[in-house]
Formats: structure tokens, sequence, C-alpha cells
């Protein structure tokens, strides 16, 4: 089966930025279409994270209202099979952002992911987690890459789904192992500092 998700193409961050505050705002858990369970915020804001400490402290992420977040994350039903999630670029207040939109529900991603989430609920965290971090990776100026390694592949190109999800679940022992492990590669990493200008020799 082919999968085809994160549709969205990078508006890109701006260039010449030094350092950068992104307000955001995650959708509360309420809605039963979304297929949200109640630690998915918790994810969402673990993935904000991995890119802040990307980012060698050009990055920073505040907490604000809809109507002020720049990064704006909704939890999409499973209306559209094969799509994880996309972001959308916006503006809010002259400043560029994205709305995020992630699908936490597995039926739209065929047997085979479904069923091992079913079974295992850390592979659907992890499914959600690299969900998000690969949608605010967009958010933040990051195109698709074809490397399977990075965050910001696309399945497009192809690659082997349960793998590619299941070497990061194999990090984990418990959910709360999630903010130790980033899920994305050097080359992520890389890709973001040249974006807000950060010179390599000072990332983490």
């Amino acid at each position: 089966m082919t999968f085809l998700l994160f549709l969205f193409l990078a508006a890109g961050a701006p260039k010449d930025a030094v350092a950068e505050t992104y307000t955001y705002w995650i959708e509360p858990c309420s809605r039963p279409d979304a297929e949200c369970e109640a630690n998915d915020v918790q994810l969402a804001e673990w993935a904000l994270s991995a890119w802040q400490k990307a980012s060698a402290g050009t990055l920073k992420f505040e907490k604000s209202p809809l109507s002020k977040a720049r990064i704006r994350l909704y939890w999409a039903s499973s209306g559209n099979q094969g799509l994880y999630g996309e972001a959308r670029p916006i503006m809010v207040d002259g400043k560029t952002g994205a709305e995020v939109n992630v699908r936490p529900g597995l039926r739209a991603l065929g047997h085979k992911v479904e069923g091992e989430g079913t079974k295992d609920p850390l592979f659907r965290d992890t499914i959600v987690y690299l969900t998000c971090l690969h949608e605010l990776g967009h958010a933040l100026g990051l195109p698709h890459t074809r490397a399977f390694t990075d965050i910001m592949y696309s399945f497009e190109y192809g690659g082997n789904i349960l793998d590619y999800f299941g070497r990061y679940r194999r990090k984990l022992g418990t959910a709360s192992d999630i903010p130790l492990h980033t899920g994305f590669s050097p080359e992520d990493q890389k890709r973001l500092l040249a974006i807000y200008q950060v010179p390599a020799k000072d990332a983490k």
C-alpha cells in the first residue's frame, strides 16, 4: 500500500533570524471524532521541546491563546485515508506561522500499523509523537528529505513504515522515555541550524 503523507511544503522561516520566539497553542483532547488520547497533548509538548533543544537556544516556544498563536496544532479526524498529518502556512500579526494537523487515530493508517498500535500503546504513542515532530519541523521551515533516518523523511519515497516507527519504539521502556530520545537525525538538526543561521559548533 502506498501512503501519501505530510503534503505541506514549508513556507520557510526567515533566513536572517538570529533568535525566534514562536507562540503556540495545542488543541485539548476533547473531540471524540479526533480519536486523540489524554497524553497526546504532552506528546506534542515534548516534540516542541525537542526542536527547541535542537536549535541551540535560537528558538523559543511560548504558550498563548489560539488567536495569538503562530503555531496551532489540531487533532484531525481519520477522514482522509493515508494521511498522518499536514501543516499549512498562516500569518499571525504579520509573522509567519503554521496550522498543524496531526491524526492520532490509527484506523486510516492501514491494518498493519493499526494492529501494531492497538496491541502496543507505546507504538501508537511513537506514531503520534513522531508525526508531531515531523509536522512541527515543517512549521519551522524544514522540507521533506529522502533519507530514511531523518524525521523529515517522506514515505512518498518508499520505505517500510513499521520499521521506520519501530526503530524509535525500541528505544522506549515507558512513555516517560520519549523526552530522552528526540527522534530526529543529526542531518535534521543541521538543516534547522542552517535555517536559523546557527553555527554547527554551537549545537549541543
